[in-house]
């Protein structure tokens, strides 16, 4: 079986930019299927490689390392090499994860990306569901996007319960401890039940070149809730002004509303 599902840019067009993304707990890859064709659509090759396994009781480094050789191969192994820029795409854990990883390029080699999107980053003390909760309650702190649930349930591969297991400290010290200077672009949710909030404007702006976007009425699957069209255009936006040299290609001057 394949380590990685692709959408590919429509036949014809110049391939922009190649975005990895990195799913959370719980997640496959199939879970990224809708979000995968809507930016391939816009000419982004996008692969979707597992969620990162990382276990409390092992060294962190070499966890990095690993996930960042993984990555590496993941970049490597796209048709024609890698087409920059190069940007990786985290959610829940997977944020976690991309977040320390770039922070740790110093001493994690693999892969560099260029920016970084990092969605639905799970808060020190607002992480846990509770383990004895019902799957429509898991649904709930996810998702109020009908076709994202029905997604999530059918797809027997995703592992119920995920999000009430804890996550690594020391993941969540790299992460929001994270210096790393490429360009971020954070996504939360504004009812993300799971988000530590403070924490997550505290980093934006402790980065930087980044920028914090929150989605009114997001859950904590950011990238897949009812708004996902809006997030999918927030990221292409993001994807854009990246390849114009952080300079926006478009400026509101005025509006009504």
């Amino acid at each position: 079986m394949t380590e990685y599902t692709d959408h590919h840019a429509p036949e014809g067009l110049r391939t922009r930019g190649t975005v990895i993304v990195v799913p959370g707990r719980g997640e496959t890859r199939e879970t990224y299927t809708r979000l995968g064709r809507r930016l391939a659509a816009d000419a982004y090759r996008v692969r979707v490689v597992d969620a990162p396994d990382l276990d409390a009781d092992d060294d962190l480094g070499s966890q990095l390392a690993d996930f960042g050789a993984r990555l590496a191969a993941a970049g490597d192994g796209t048709e024609n090499g890698i087409v920059r820029p190069v940007v990786l795409v985290g959610a829940d854990t997977g944020a976690l994860a991309v977040a320390a990883l770039v922070g740790a390029a110093d001493t994690v080699t693999g892969l560099r990306p260029d920016a970084v999107v990092l969605a639905g980053l799970p808060g020190r003390t607002t992480g846990a569901v509770d383990a004895a909760g019902t799957w429509d309650d898991e649904l709930d702190v996810r998702t109020s996007c009908p076709a994202h649930r029905g997604r999530l349930t059918d797809d027997t591969r995703v592992r119920r319960g995920a999000l009430g297991e804890s996550v690594p400290e020391a993941l969540l010290a790299a992460a929001y401890g994270s210096e790393a200077d490429i360009p971020a672009l954070l996504l939360v949710g504004d009812a993300d039940p799971l988000a530590d909030h403070d924490a997550i404007v505290r980093t934006a702006k402790s980065l930087p070149r980044a920028r914090l976007s929150a989605v009114r009425g997001g859950h904590h699957d950011v990238l897949n809730d009812l708004q996902h069209r809006s997030v999918a255009a927030e990221i292409v936006t993001f994807l854009e002004t990246l390849r114009n040299e952080l300079v926006p290609l478009i400026a509101v001057e005025t509006s009504a509303w």
